[in-house]
């Protein structure tokens, strides 16, 4: 017996999309164990699902103003910086972990968090939101005295 098989046709906009959620968390989190890694997939997909953030991953990934830098969510954006991938075995970690979180869903260990910034910082706006997590070098926060619903755990598209 033959086995006929044929590839899966993948809509280029999907891929776009993965690709999206990849750098973000390989300029993000290409430092942080697995678990880090996750949780900023997590964030990510939890903004998606949000109505306060754009409807899609590379909406909430490239919200604010690139061309005025510090003025974007994450700030690999709008750095003024390239944003090729350099390292080759954490950019496919990446799209394998981004590809993963969209087709798959994956847990929330952030609680919902729909924000987070490195542990050596202390932006403005933390004093405003409810910590949630601590996970790697990153502290991850929610909207206060709101009841919150990861929505991570859920494919993005």
């Amino acid at each position: 017996m033959h086995t006929i098989s044929a590839p899966l046709a993948v809509p280029d906009d999907l891929l776009q999309q993965i690709e999206c959620l990849a750098l973000n968390i390989y300029w993000e989190a290409k430092s942080e164990p697995l678990i880090g890694q996750i949780a900023v997939a997590a964030v990510t997909l939890n903004r998606v699902n949000h109505p306060g953030f754009p409807r899609t991953i590379c909406g909430v990934v490239q919200q604010g103003d690139e061309h005025r830098r510090h003025q974007c969510h994450f700030s690999w954006w709008c750095d003024g910086k390239d944003d090729t991938p350099r390292e080759r075995d954490a950019w496919r970690h990446a799209l394998a972990l981004a590809a993963a979180a969209v087709f798959t869903g994956v847990p929330d260990p952030t609680r919902g968090a729909l924000w987070y910034h490195a542990d050596y910082v202390r932006p403005n706006w933390a004093d405003e939101k409810e910590e949630v997590a601590r996970i790697g070098a990153h502290i991850f926060y929610a909207s206060p005295q709101r009841k919150r619903r990861s929505v991570a755990a859920t494919a993005a598209l």
